[in-house]
């Protein structure tokens, strides 16, 4: 198995086995849990620092990690600030009018609704909090509920606790952990299904980098490796 994927990621890089670039600049948010946070130590950790750490490894790339603000995360990317982004984003048409994406490396994951605990919240027609620029926003502008967006997933929260906003609409993942430390909210209504998936944006001319980390995913999916990630972030369904 492991000649099969090491094959199948040289066949991505082709015969000068690397890439022009001497180091490729991972690019994320650093303030999504479980996807991407920073530590104590102030360094990029979570789901995808270990999932790039080992993408990186396997196409051989040496990759460093660059913290970027998520209403600026796309056109930081464009400009050449850095390659790629691994930030939780997920796979939409509207981004793909910008830049590319590799395959997924996560399934589409649910989005639920929070609430503070005791209330009723008219999801359809009340005020939803929503993280700006993401699929949720999206979602929530198009159901005909009022849209509230913030700059950051915690101000989203922060919203609901304040009154401000009547729910927050987010992955449910990154929100399980605030349900179970925090008396006072609760998960509401039913989840909601949006977008095909969290891939790797790169830009749409960086084609030679998109099929190597293409190959570096499908290497993990095919190992089981990326699916060992998935359940110990606790991340969605697996492959």
């Amino acid at each position: 198995m492991k000649t099969l994927i090491l094959g199948t990621i040289a066949l991505a890089l082709g015969t000068g086995g690397a890439l022009a670039q001497d180091v490729v600049r991972m690019g994320t948010e650093g303030a999504y849990p479980p996807y991407n946070f920073l530590n104590d130590s102030g360094e990029v950790d979570g789901f995808e620092r270990e999932l790039g750490d080992e993408l990186c490894t396997r196409a051989e790339l040496t990759c460093e990690w660059v913290t970027n603000d998520w209403d600026s995360i796309i056109p930081n990317l464009v400009s050449g600030n850095y390659d790629t982004i691994m930030a939780g984003m997920s796979i939409t048409d509207e981004r793909e009018e910008v830049i590319a994406f590799t395959q997924n490396y996560t399934q589409p994951d649910p989005s639920a609704f929070v609430a503070l605990d005791g209330m009723e919240p008219d999801l359809e027609g009340g005020v939803i909090a929503a993280q700006a620029n993401t699929i949720q926003a999206s979602w929530v502008a198009e159901s005909g509920a009022t849209l509230v967006e913030f700059a950051t997933p915690d101000e989203t929260i922060a919203a609901v606790r304040s009154g401000e906003a009547d729910a927050v609409l987010a992955d449910k993942a990154f929100l399980e952990p605030f349900v179970a430390e925090g008396a006072d909210i609760v998960f509401f209504g039913d989840d909601v299904l949006i977008g095909r998936g969290i891939g790797l944006g790169l830009r749409q001319s960086d084609t030679e980098l998109k099929d190597t980390f293409d190959a570096a995913i499908q290497s993990m999916k095919d190992d089981g490796s990326l699916n060992e990630l998935l359940e110990k972030w606790e991340i969605g369904a697996t492959f």
